[in-house]
């Protein structure tokens, strides 16, 4: 059995989580963390520095905000943690990546399968186009979304960059006004009505265009990549892992 403290347990991620919980007999929620509600069958503390509670796992679908004080607790009591919040600034990721050295830690911007064969995919169509095919990625998200580009497409950015390395991301071509470098990866954010997330990765050569597009109709898959990652990191030793080295043990 997995004992899961959810931080962010009343928010759509959270409640999501909660259900998916539910749903398995291999782990268990034992508390949350979160600033508003109580409408869960656990009991929910304001703060980390409340928590009275152990377990294995921390599921992290909160915000920026928080991150001081949950490592700080995953620090203290060495509970692995699984980090779903999007949103880190350089000086937090760092602050996540030096947290490692101490927890285990899972990180990961998209916990869809199929987003992260998105990016694999990517990598490969960059390996074979190179810089003769032009890379530009769309991502579009509900109207409720703080943060943008998401997470996700920098995840995709981040992979092909890998591939490509001497990539340049231009975010806002209003203000850029000059021709296309071969090097860019245009980031492009949609923000609008209920939408729960689609991503489209566009090679755009001469003459022919190749695209990969993934599209998330619900919830429910981050939630249930969520879990399934707390599981797996149960009693892992301290280190960076990601939605990779799941998917190497299925």
């Amino acid at each position: 059995m997995t004992d899961i403290i959810l931080n962010g347990c009343n928010g759509k991620m959270g409640n999501a989580v909660t259900k998916a919980v539910s749903e398995r007999t291999d782990c268990r929620i034992v508390a949350g963390v979160d600033l508003y509600g109580d409408n869960v069958n656990y009991k929910v503390y304001r703060s980390f520095d409340e928590l009275d509670v152990s377990a294995d796992v921390i599921i992290d679908f909160s915000n920026p905000s928080v991150l001081d004080s949950m490592l700080s607790y995953a620090k203290k009591t060495t509970t692995p943690m699984i980090i779903c919040t999007t949103g880190f600034n350089e000086s937090q990721v760092e602050q996540i990546k030096d947290a490692s050295n101490d927890v285990a830690v899972f990180y990961s911007g998209n916990m869809s399968l199929g987003i992260n064969l998105i990016i694999e995919l990517s990598k490969k169509a960059a390996a074979v186009f190179s810089n003769n095919f032009d890379v530009e990625i769309i991502e579009k998200h509900h109207n409720q979304k703080i943060d943008a580009p998401s997470g996700t497409a920098l995840m995709i950015a981040d992979g092909i960059s890998q591939v490509l390395p001497d990539s340049q991301y231009v975010y806002d071509r209003h203000s850029y006004r000059q021709k296309r470098a071969k090097n860019e990866i245009g980031i492009h954010a949609v923000r609008g009505g209920t939408i729960v997330g689609e991503h489209e990765v566009i090679f755009a050569g001469h003459d022919e265009i190749f695209s990969l597009k993934h599209q998330a109709l619900s919830k429910e898959v981050f939630a249930v990549g969520a879990v399934n990652a707390s599981v797996f990191l149960k009693n892992k030793s301290a280190g960076m892992y990601d939605m990779g080295d799941l998917l190497s043990q299925t």
